[in-house]
């Protein structure tokens, strides 16, 4: 498929995915974002821009050479201000092809306490380990929240960031997409567990276990 027509599918699937974030209540308002990794360059969310009134063209190409500072938008769009921990893990993470961002409800509020999520469900495995960690602290936009990011994600698919909200990273968009919401489904059953009594956790080898029986599992691309 020529360039052109390649970006021009996946600007639609950036739009059709915040869209979803939107009704799925995983974000609100123009918070969270979304990218996807397309040759040499980064497709991702336009800072400032609703949902409901982004469209395709208002996607924003970043090259993933240099610095991130050489971008393509149309009229005055600029990346999203979180460009930067998508750009760096797009750049070092070359098995990720889609990045989301959310300020889902149940797992901010364990980012806001600074808890990371643990093993009170296999699906835990889904994220690529018995725990979703939390990174550390930092103003959004900054180089300092994307080392924190990524030092979080280390052998893992998501992190929780500190008083902020989720990443979730998959080989495609569809896959990315379905691990934000497993986050926030676990995040939920944990914090409804806590009400009614005290977790039991599953232990490591058995995650580690699922962890492989989780290869391949997810939702598949959809075929044209």
């Amino acid at each position: 498929m020529p360039r052109k027509a390649g970006e021009k599918a996946i600007r639609a699937a950036v739009v059709e995915a915040c869209r979803r974030l939107v009704e799925a209540g995983l974000v609100q308002g123009t918070s969270g974002n979304v990218s996807v990794r397309a040759g040499e360059r980064m497709l991702i969310t336009p800072s400032g821009v609703p949902y409901e009134r982004m469209e395709p063209e208002d996607v924003v190409a970043v090259e993933l050479a240099g610095d991130g500072s050489s971008f393509r938008a149309r009229g005055g769009n600029v990346p999203s201000s979180e460009w930067r921990f998508h750009f760096d893990i797009l750049r070092s993470r070359p098995e990720v092809g889609a990045v989301v961002h959310t300020h889902s409800p149940y797992a901010t509020a364990f980012a806001i306490c600074r808890k990371e999520l643990v093993a009170t469900h296999y699906m835990i495995a889904a994220a690529g380990g018995p725990t979703i960690r939390v990174a550390d602290y930092a103003t959004f936009g900054t180089q300092e929240l994307s080392n924190a990011a990524l030092a979080a994600l280390e052998g893992r698919r998501a992190c929780l960031l500190a008083n902020h909200g989720v990443i979730a990273t998959g080989p495609t968009l569809e896959r990315a997409l379905w691990l934000a919401q497993e986050v926030e489904v676990l995040a939920r059953q944990t914090a409804i567990a806590l009400q009614v009594g005290t977790p039991v956790l599953l232990p490591d080898d058995e995650i580690a276990r699922v962890v492989e029986k989780f290869e391949g599992y997810g939702p598949k691309n959809r075929r044209d």
